[in-house]
């Protein structure tokens, strides 16, 4: 892709400084226009009261907006979840939502319009895959909540690449995207802030394991023997689980990251106490924690009862693993990965 058809959202300061030159505007208003839009958050060129009227207007001819995407709906859950549903201008829509605590606020974006993973139990894989998001993007989505909790006096603390879309198969935008997250002119939000998840593209965790990052890792695993993930995840029939934890052991021992391994409960599928014992013996020895998740009810799949899922956390803790069970978060704004743009969708046909 040439520089000047990429977003300036996505772009560092010296890649700016390039198209600065090639407009004939001096140097030093790329790191003025690095700030206004990644410290500042704002959405507008004509916000950047520190630049000339004209080098402003030759950014609105270019490029319209500073941010790629534009806010199509929003629900508030009563739990004080936010869901945001955009339209990006180079075409499709995604989703992002602001998961706000008592002392942290955190944001989940999407890498993908759309997923190709078809993952049985995610909303998003049943509407199909479209394209890999630009960093320009990604970075915009974060920079819209960075901007909404400016307005409350509030500042974003995490950053979990969760929502719509595999962010491995995404690679070099994701990445691309975490460097300009955490650049020191911008938002300079630190990388241990920062988690990437994944259903398990070993060869990447091996490539993300020798960046120069501390990110967390999150590791869709679901299951606990390979016919039993394969049957929900189809990934798991290209990467079977001694491929995937040999890559994931290998990330461990090159950043000295614990990893997170997210476990979707489902049930009457893997959700018994002996599958929380094979769990438990596949992951003894390893730096880990498990994240339970009951899932949000796609298709004919359904969480199990709460009983069932306080029974498989303690079966598994006593294998000695660390587990947490995920709190439910904006179930009534239809808060899991692509519902509400499914359903956006749907009543627009």
């Amino acid at each position: 892709m040439q520089l000047s058809e990429r977003h300036p959202a996505g772009l560092f300061p010296e890649e700016i400084e390039a198209f600065l030159s090639e407009a004939g505007e001096p140097a030093y208003r790329a790191r003025q226009i690095f700030t206004w839009l990644h410290r500042q958050a704002v959405p507008s060129f004509s916000e950047m009261t520190n630049l000339p009227r004209e080098l402003i207007e030759k950014l609105e001819e270019r490029f319209q907006s500073p941010w790629p995407l534009e806010l199509v709906t929003s629900r508030t859950s009563a739990d004080g979840t936010e869901k945001y549903l955009f339209a990006l201008s180079a075409g499709g829509s995604i989703e992002t939502v602001l998961l706000p605590e008592e002392e942290r606020d955190t944001v989940c974006i999407s890498t993908q319009v759309g997923c190709a993973m078809n993952c049985s139990f995610c909303a998003t894989g049943r509407s199909g895959f479209q394209r890999d998001l630009s960093a320009a993007e990604i970075v915009s989505q974060v920079l819209f909540v960075q901007r909404r909790l400016k307005a409350e006096d509030r500042q974003l603390t995490n950053i979990v690449y969760m929502g719509m879309g595999e962010p491995l198969a995404n690679y070099a935008a994701v990445l691309r995207s975490v460097r300009l997250i955490n650049h020191p002119l911008g938002m300079n939000l630190g990388a241990r802030r920062i988690t990437i998840s994944t259903c398990g593209l070993a060869p990447r965790i091996r490539d993300l394991a020798d960046e120069d990052l501390q990110v967390n890792l999150a590791v869709s695993l679901h299951a606990a023997t390979d016919p039993e993930r394969s049957a929900i995840m189809p990934i798991g029939r290209v990467y079977p689980l001694a491929e995937l934890l040999a890559a994931c052991d290998y990330y461990t021992a090159r950043t000295h990251r614990r990893i997170s391994y997210e476990y979707a409960l489902i049930d009457s599928l893997n959700d018994g106490p002996e599958q929380a014992e094979r769990l438990g013996n596949l992951l003894k020895g390893r730096l880990c924690h498990v994240n339970l998740i009951p899932i949000n009810p796609v298709g004919e799949e359904t969480r199990p009862s709460a009983k069932r899922i306080a029974e498989f956390a303690r079966a598994l803790e006593r294998t000695g693993i660390p587990v947490s069970i995920r709190r439910e978060r904006g179930t009534d704004i239809e808060a899991a990965c692509g519902q509400l743009r499914q359903r956006t969708l749907e009543g627009c046909r």
